[in-house]
């Protein structure tokens, strides 16, 4: 952790990649806290060569893929930071040695609830040559969908029926904290990604009840445990993972058994993201950057660090989109919202209870998008930095103590998670 007066924060994720400085008086006890993987130099493409010779847990795509007839790749939406574009001409190269034709190979965004993606979306996650070359699909979690049985959760499994029609199926993703699965990448590329409306339902839903679940929390985790099973009754045959920096590099990739190269994936992601805590603070600004456009994920990771009595979280939420859209847990309607905001009571949820006063800060008017962090007349909007500066000095004055969270979508705090 370091201290500074004057602070840069990455921002505008997938539009430019840029840094937002933030100032504040002198006077303030000002902590920026880091994550410990923030400034890892990226991997070379050597490394990302050396990775796909090398796979965990399987062999590799190229002899995976001898005598296979219809591909798919899955990969993750806009609402994850995983540089795809990157990576696919290294499974293009290893079936083009296999000798699968284009038109044998399809591409399948794993949106799960979330909203589908557009030709603009696509281009910037796949690079520009994707789409003209070979198809592209959205996942449709409401229809077309194979049911495959019921985990031993008692979740029913249903599962894209392209997915399902295709001998080999890869997925592209990344590892990052996930207040649910403890860390995202791996089966998530399945449960949710290509599942039915009713399996992400009844895995987020009544799993997600498990005191179990949590962000950091892996090892017997029932949610994580769910998606590896539907991913295994899938026949998901290969999961590729990156971890990234701050700056969305790839500074460590995992190829190979969907589970299996998981496992050694968050081991290294647990010091990776992990952040060293700053506690009894006054303020505390959370930036949200890799998902930006899902910054509900940063507050039950900012409130934390606030002192006992309370205080101030400023969400930092730069992103043209706005909020994605998400069927099962956003509103669509002043009354009406999808399966998880109805059951967790919709805009009758407050803040964290040490939450004195929520500010969110976006230059995109999006007062809609507050709707799965707090009810609306508990949200102080502002437009600019200098708005939220000029409320927070009329409130404290010459002495505060702040807490400066550069990605708080992708962060967290061992110590927190744990208690």
């Amino acid at each position: 952790m370091s201290k500074s007066k004057t602070v840069q924060i990455p921002q505008l994720a997938w539009y430019g990649d840029t840094e937002l400085e933030i100032d504040f008086p002198d006077s303030w006890d000002v902590t920026v806290c880091r994550m410990h993987g923030h400034d890892t130099p990226p991997l070379s493409e050597d490394g990302i060569r050396e990775a796909f010779c090398n796979p965990i847990g399987t062999k590799t795509i190229k002899e995976l893929a001898k005598g296979k007839k219809e591909v798919v790749i899955l990969f993750d939406d806009m609402s994850r930071a995983t540089p795809s574009a990157v990576l696919i001409p290294h499974v293009l190269e290893e079936l083009a040695v296999a000798g699968i034709p284009d038109d044998n190979i399809r591409f399948i965004a794993a949106i799960g609830a979330h909203g589908s993606m557009n030709g603009i979306d696509f281009r910037k996650k796949l690079g520009d040559e994707v789409m003209g070359r070979f198809l592209v699909y959205n996942h449709n979690p409401y229809e077309n969908c194979t049911p495959l049985g019921v985990s031993s959760q008692g979740v029913p499994v249903s599962i894209n029926s392209e997915v399902m029609s295709c001998d080999l199926k890869i997925g592209i993703g990344s590892i990052v904290p996930h207040p649910y699965s403890g860390f995202g990448g791996g089966s998530k590329i399945i449960l949710p990604g290509v599942a039915s409306m009713e399996a992400i339902d009844a895995n987020h839903t009544r799993l997600g009840l498990s005191p179990t679940i949590g962000i950091g929390k892996y090892e017997g985790n029932i949610l994580h445990e769910d998606m590896d099973e539907a991913a295994r009754m899938a026949g998901l045959d290969v999961k590729i993972d990156a971890l990234l920096n701050l700056k969305r590099e790839i500074t460590a990739l995992f190829v190979g058994d969907p589970i299996e190269q998981h496992i050694e994936g968050v081991k290294l992601a647990r010091e990776h993201y992990a952040t060293d805590m700053v506690s009894d603070v006054d303020i505390v600004v959370a930036n949200c950057y890799s998902k930006a456009n899902e910054m509900t994920l940063a507050l039950p990771v900012a409130s934390p660090l606030l002192s006992r009595n309370g205080g101030d979280v400023v969400l930092i939420a730069v992103t043209p989109e706005g909020q994605i859209n998400h069927y099962l847990e956003r509103s669509f309607g002043k009354k009406f919202g999808g399966r998880s905001w109805q059951a967790a009571g919709g805009l009758a949820k407050g803040l964290p209870h040490n939450t004195k006063r929520l500010t969110i800060m976006t230059p995109y008017s999006d007062k809609v998008g507050g709707d799965w962090v707090a009810p609306y007349n508990l949200i102080n909007w502002a437009k600019t930095w200098a708005e939220v500066i000029h409320e927070l000095k009329n409130t404290y004055g010459d002495t505060a103590k702040v807490a400066v969270i550069p990605d708080a979508t992708v962060q967290y705090f061992p110590e927190a998670s744990n208690t």
